[in-house]
């Protein structure tokens, strides 16, 4: 008996220890990625954008990205006057916060230094609201706020059964009423934005001069050329190839090596 419970004794020791170095690793790696962080905030704001650039690369790295490094990376590339970079880490940045005055900003004057000027096709009026309001939040955003108005929902529900006033009764069972239909809104819209994350696949022209052919093979009809920063969006691929679509419904080939997925 003495025998297994000092064993069990050694595992507990053993495992403690274990936990505790893993932890001391995950801290340390963490803290590195932040100092890494701080050193490309005082080199950008010194003025040497391109090892502000390798810091925040060593913090996405360490896996700790977010849409402030992807926007910092923006501004830095953008500085160094390098379209693709600075577009493909906007674009990312806005990913994550779908709703950022700054990013959207930033990301504007970054497509102005791009030579394609692609125009999108034109919304109706219910495609414009629908996507306007999809954007509102990003995926995280809208589930969170699905939970809020569920948990709105359920004290409203339970308010109202256990009140007697008339007016208070009426005042609950709207809030009920309300709340349970915004979270249906929440909750599809979440939905949606899952969806979307999960089917499109966006991406942006690297290459300074990518030339799209109309079938996935470099002896086929070209049927235009885009340039650095140009975003697309990736619809199938064929071996090295992959067929893409612009924002003005024009389709066609592009090799892998031209285009980076974000």
């Amino acid at each position: 008996m003495k025998n297994k419970s000092l064993l069990f004794g050694k595992k507990e020791l053993e495992l403690a220890i274990f936990t505790a170095f893993y932890l001391f690793l995950n801290i340390g790696y963490s803290q590195t990625a932040d100092q890494y962080f701080e050193n490309g905030n005082k080199a950008y704001a010194a003025g040497d954008y391109q090892q502000a650039v390798d810091a925040y690369k060593k913090v996405e790295d360490a896996g700790q990205a977010s849409a402030a490094l992807y926007y910092n990376l923006g501004n830095a590339n953008y500085k160094l006057n390098k379209i693709a970079p600075s577009v493909y880490n906007y674009e990312r940045a806005l990913r994550l916060k779908p709703n950022d005055a700054d990013i959207k900003n930033n990301l504007v004057f970054a497509q102005n230094m791009a030579i394609d000027a692609v125009t999108p096709l034109p919304q109706n009026t219910f495609t414009k609201w629908y996507n306007s309001t999809l954007n509102l939040l990003s995926l995280d955003g809208w589930a969170i706020l699905a939970v809020i108005l569920i948990l709105v929902f359920m004290g409203s529900f339970i308010a109202y059964r256990f009140v007697y006033a008339t007016v208070q009764k009426r005042l609950f069972f709207t809030t009920t009423s309300v709340a349970l239909l915004f979270s249906f809104l929440a909750l599809f819209f979440a939905f949606r934005s899952q969806m979307r994350m999960e089917n499109d696949r966006p991406a942006i022209v690297f290459s300074p001069s990518a030339e799209v052919r109309a079938e996935p093979r470099q002896s086929s009809d070209e049927a235009f050329t885009l340039h650095e920063g140009t975003k697309v969006l990736i619809l199938s691929e064929n071996e090295d190839w992959q067929e893409i679509r612009l924002i003005d419904g024009k389709e066609g080939w592009v090799p892998r090596a031209d285009i980076k997925e974000f």
